[in-house]
């Protein structure tokens, strides 16, 4: 429930962000009329269309996509004769009737011919709008997306998509009303309302003109939309201060975390439920199936975590370093793997990474999410801390935080009879993309490059879903926006060079930048060339990458390409594959 009404406030600041902005003519074109049988009924068609196609989008249903994009054209065209008619009364007398018809199909009724007349032509043309409009993914729309995309489509998802399309639609309809009284007075006080109807008109032509062309994409991107995405992010941190409580008592909340969301103070260590099955792991690696009735005795963290997640990688050291610093005195780390990406089902590719880790104590593959579920979780990374009667006494989500889960540790093992040194202990080395972030000039966040979730793509041509089409960079980016160069795939999760010399650019602002990359479909290598601001990087060079920006992607993981050691400022980075065929994920930063 908290979910849905976080979803709701997140629509009505929609208001406040560019996003909104093509289809406000839409909107503000029937300000002049009634509320009740014309405003309403546009607002009704413009949220349960948008609620209903991102719906079936989320669904996995094959044939979203292409209906949105058929959708999105007839919606313009049926735009371009409304602004028409607006323009021109000799073409409104014309289709007066057509419509009608066409209206009438919509609304079956006997009696009240001209008000449902009219309701029906509105929720018609508020069906039209919810077609063309594509919100900024921004927090709350991404965290129902990704909920869906790995749960499944759910009641849940359907209520919170409906409730964001609502909240949107409320703050709309006061724009709608404010639009009214602004007509109202300038037509007692100047006589102008032929004239207003024809601006109208004109305004809606130009702005399907623009929607037609992608005009308004190269516009927005260049329009920063910081401030609805900070208040979006404090919303989620709603739902993150809420403690554990089971799955099936939760929306889909699916959330990276990069920092602090939640911290049980370790000196009272409440009993927060118990250690829940650890049955639905698909897989075991580094040890033979545990459960929870044979960890009765030790003291257990159990981490949740994906192995291209960089904040899941910058909490690894720790882990480690506590499964050894008190393997002896009874403590069990295990991780509990559950997949992002597509790539990360593999348990194949994940038991290669414990290697290339170093990560020796057990894993549980959590592929179905059933390990998930059954602790409520909705975090990466989270850990839970589990005492010897087998109840979980600390929970932690993201990184930080580690003195005080260290100290819980140390409690819990002391009170189950251990005897610790009080000596000081060393401090956790940490190096390559698991060194911990510089949070205090991070002003990039983490940025996906499938269609799913994508946003601040800033070139010039309009996303061609699940199709190869050649795309062009812009003269500039502005700060967090990327773009492509030369023929690419863009697909729901990631975007694919399907020839050479594919680029892409993104201008940000951190000390680090990663990328997760995975190489072709049949497993060949890839190599690529990085530039920081037109030229090799040299020093600011990462660990996945020579001083003269060269590399080569051999496995699905995530690449640190740039550790800047100098000042931190807004940067431009290029990345040219040299081989057709690499897996392009998402950006992220430290």
């Amino acid at each position: 429930m908290l979910l849905i009404v976080i979803a709701f406030l997140a629509g009505v600041f929609t208001i406040l962000s560019p996003c909104i902005l093509p289809v406000v003519p839409f909107v503000f074109a029937r300000s002049d009329q009634p509320f009740v049988t014309d405003r309403l009924p546009l607002l009704v068609g413009l949220a349960g269309t948008f609620a209903l196609v991102t719906g079936l989008g989320t669904a996995g249903l094959s044939g979203a996509a292409q209906l949105s994009e058929y959708g999105r054209w007839i919606s313009l065209a049926l735009f371009a004769v409304f602004g028409a008619a607006l323009l021109f009364p000799e073409i409104a007398s014309r289709l007066s009737r057509p419509l009608s018809g066409l209206a009438d199909r919509f609304v079956a009724s006997s009696q009240g011919q001209g008000a449902t007349r009219r309701i029906g032509s509105a929720v018609l043309l508020g069906a039209a709008t919810g077609l063309l409009w594509a919100p900024c993914a921004g927090p709350i729309l991404g965290l129902i997306l990704t909920g869906a995309a790995l749960h499944g489509a759910s009641w849940q998802t359907g209520a919170a998509l409906a409730a964001y399309a609502g909240g949107a639609a409320c703050s709309l309809a006061v724009v709608s009303g404010l639009g009214k009284r602004s007509l109202d007075l300038l037509k007692r006080s100047f006589g102008l309302g032929e004239g207003l109807r024809r601006a109208m008109g004109a305004l809606v032509l130009l702005t399907v003109g623009a929607i037609a062309l992608g005009i308004d994409t190269r516009i927005l991107a260049y329009v920063p939309s910081a401030p609805t995405n900070a208040i979006e992010s404090r919303l989620v941190n709603l739902l993150a201060t809420k403690k554990p409580v089971p799955a099936a008592a939760q929306a889909d909340r699916i959330v990276r975390v990069s920092s602090t969301s939640n911290v049980s103070a370790p000196a009272a260590l409440p009993v927060q439920g118990r250690l829940p099955s650890l049955d639905g792991a698909t897989s075991w690696l580094n040890s033979a199936p545990l459960s929870s009735d044979a960890l009765r005795g030790k003291v257990v963290v159990v981490n949740f975590w994906t192995y291209s997640c960089i904040n899941c990688l910058r909490t690894l050291p720790y882990l480690k370093t506590w499964a050894q610093r008190y393997h002896d005195d009874g403590l069990v780390v295990i991780g509990v793997h559950t997949p992002e990406f597509g790539f990360e089902h593999d348990a194949g590719n994940v038991e290669r990474a414990l290697g290339d880790l170093n990560i020796h104590y057990p894993v549980a593959i959590d592929n179905g999410y059933r390990i998930w579920q059954a602790f409520g979780n909705q975090y990466w990374p989270a850990f839970y801390i589990v005492d010897a009667q087998g109840r979980i006494r600390y929970h932690h989500f993201g990184e930080g935080g580690y003195d005080e889960a260290e100290q819980a540790i140390r409690q819990l093992l002391t009170d189950h009879g251990g005897s610790l040194p009080a000596a000081a202990r060393q401090p956790v080395q940490a190096t390559g993309a698991q060194a911990a972030a510089d949070p205090a000039d991070v002003g990039s966040g983490e940025t996906y490059v499938g269609y799913r979730e994508a946003q601040g793509f800033a070139s010039s041509q309009r996303v061609k879903r699940d199709a190869a089409f050649a795309y062009t960079l812009p003269a500039q980016l502005p700060l967090n926006n990327w773009g492509l160069a030369g023929e690419w795939n863009i697909g729901a999760e990631s975007a694919v060079p399907t020839a050479r010399q594919g680029r892409i650019a993104y201008r940000f602002h951190a000390r680090d930048l990663h990328l997760v990359l995975a190489p072709t479909a049949d497993g060949k290598p890839v190599r690529f060339r990085i530039t920081v601001d037109g030229a090799a990087p040299g020093a600011a060079h990462g660990a996945d990458v020579a001083s003269d920006g060269t590399g080569v992607v051999t496995s699905a993981r995530l690449y640190q390409l740039v550790r800047q050691p100098g000042p931190v400022n807004d940067r431009t980075f290029q990345i040219e594959f040299l081989d057709p065929g690499v897996k392009v994920f998402s950006f992220t930063f430290g």
